[in-house]
């Protein structure tokens, strides 16, 4: 696995660190459970790195030199590329001929390497593109900055160049049909999953005990985000909902709690300190809690201390944060973008929003909050919904897309189509 702008072993909610993370992580542990070695190369970002690393048994992580350790963002990364490459192609010609059988990149950075690599060795690519520059620049966030046609230009090289595109969704694979000319045959549906013994309900006592450790009072009306703080993950929509619900119900103010856990990203880093600025400018600061991102069973907690979960992105190949908080029971409010039409069963496990609105969502959040019955239905049906998606499930997928994958590899050889 390739993984280039972004490490396996990186806390997610911070930095270029997210779902692509916990994605590469969960597939290679089950992976490897199933027999399958597993190498995932990473850039190395400190010089106190070791230069390959145990992720579990089975899962080597090896971190590449490529360019300075710090200071690099990942819109510098393509210069580094060439670098990146060439610790790759020196670590497998240490190696016997024909040591790796698939290459699978993930993000289009990884796949720029992945198709180096996979020329030279004369082994079938999969990529997973994660996000998509064409998709979000359809759908930016106001004041964000599009993604460059660089790498606009370097994923349509991707596309063409990968033996199989695997696609969280079918709204996904739509998308690479018709803003890159993917050809259909060649591309698996394969969602993401959620840790389904990890990420579970809490019932009351476990949700007052999360309280406790959290420091929120029992009689809380808590609101969660959860994830990097950047305009296209739009944090701030959820702040301004909550300023409009106070207006509009003033007594919800000594209990109303907006907690965000996360740390900025992408172009957030400019001004990390916006969202704190706005909370204050909105007249709610006392109303919100800034975290930093949080990991195993912290995360848990804030996932069952919480009423709702708000996921209010402008765009989403998915959306694991929305897993993950229903399967803790808790329903979520997201945004009717993407892979969140998936992630969320409107109306069963949450509610879709349209648009970001700041008015429209306090309403709909204000609909719920007021009504206990309802969020007991959705948290049921949120359990219910999440237990569909399971690592083991995406596994099976991706072991399903890498056979494909060599299939077209293998024919592409003989000059027969498969």
């Amino acid at each position: 696995m390739l993984a280039v702008h972004t490490s396996p072993l990186a806390q997610p909610g911070t930095g270029d660190a997210g779902g692509l993370n916990v994605y590469v992580v969960q597939t290679a542990r089950r992976l490897a459970e199933r027999g399958v070695q597993v190498e995932i190369f990473t850039r190395a970002t400190s010089s106190s790195l070791p230069p390959t690393s145990e992720l579990a048994p089975g899962v080597l992580v090896r971190h590449v030199t490529a360019g300075p350790f710090e200071g690099l963002g990942k819109d510098d990364l393509p210069g580094q590329l060439c670098a990146f490459a060439s610790g790759v192609m020196r670590t497998e010609a240490a190696r016997p001929v024909g040591y790796y059988d698939l290459i699978h990149s993930h993000y289009w950075l990884s796949g720029q390497v992945g198709w180096l690599a996979a020329d030279r060795w004369q082994v079938p690519l999969v990529h997973t593109m994660h996000t998509m520059a064409r998709v979000k620049n359809l759908t930016l966030a106001e004041g964000d900055d599009p993604e460059p046609s660089g790498r606009e230009i370097g994923e349509q090289q991707v596309v063409e160049a990968a033996d199989r595109l695997v696609a969280n969704t079918a709204d996904e694979a739509g998308q690479l049909v018709d803003l890159y000319g993917a050809d259909p045959g060649r591309i698996s549906v394969v969602p993401p999953g959620v840790d389904l013994d990890r990420f579970t309900p809490g019932g009351a006592d476990g949700r007052q005990r999360a309280r406790a450790g959290l420091g929120v009072r029992s009689d809380a009306v808590l609101l969660l985000f959860v994830g990097r703080i950047q305009p296209l993950k739009a944090p701030d929509v959820l702040l301004r909902a909550a300023a409009h619900l106070i207006e509009r119900q003033p007594d919800l103010r000594r209990r109303l709690v907006v907690a965000v856990v996360g740390g900025p990203s992408g172009s957030g880093l400019r001004e990390p300190t916006m969202l704190m600025r706005l909370a204050r400018e909105l007249g709610i600061a006392d109303c919100v809690r800034f975290e930093p991102p949080a990991d195993g069973d912290a995360l848990v907690d804030w996932y069952r201390a919480a009423d709702l979960v708000a996921v209010p992105s402008y765009s989403e190949s998915f959306g694991l944060v929305a897993l993950e908080a229903q399967a803790c029971a808790t329903p979520v409010v997201a945004a009717d973008v993407g892979g969140l039409r998936d992630a969320v069963a409107d109306g069963r496990s949450g509610l879709l929003v349209p648009g970001h609105d700041a008015d429209v969502w306090s309403r709909r959040l204000g609909e719920l909050v007021v009504d206990d019955a309802r969020r007991a239905e959705l948290a049921r049906g949120a359990v219910e919904h999440a237990a569909r998606f399971s690592w083991d499930a995406t596994v099976d997928g991706l072991q399903h897309a890498y056979a494909s994958a060599a299939a077209t590899f293998a024919g592409s050889l003989t000059g027969v189509a498969l």
